[in-house]
């Protein structure tokens, strides 16, 4: 594989608008070098027999039946509240007029 180059990742810096000094460059040159060689080495582990996967064990959801069952009344469910208003919760303002 071509080693990646200064100049190339001043390139792929100032596409990304990244402003990298001199020794930014000169130490992630060689980073991204070693990047790239571990993932074509990981490109090159699967072949043609090994079928494409998104996770290493077979997940499947548990869901329970969606059954309807009674809910609880405006009343009972504000039967708690320090205060209510208007058949909701009423709790302190947070927010001034500014908003």
């Amino acid at each position: 594989m071509p080693e990646i180059t200064r100049d190339e990742v001043a390139h792929l810096a100032d596409l990304a608008r990244i402003d990298l000094s001199d020794a930014e460059l000169d130490h992630l040159a060689p980073q991204l070098q070693v990047i790239l060689e571990s993932v074509a080495s990981i490109q090159g582990l699967a072949g043609d027999d090994v079928p494409a996967t998104s996770h290493p064990l077979p997940l499947t959801n548990v869901f329970r039946e969606d059954v309807v069952t009674p809910c609880l009344t405006p009343e009972q469910a504000l039967s708690g509240a320090p205060s209510v208003e208007e058949q909701r919760f009423a709790v302190p303002r947070i927010l001034g007029d500014e908003q």
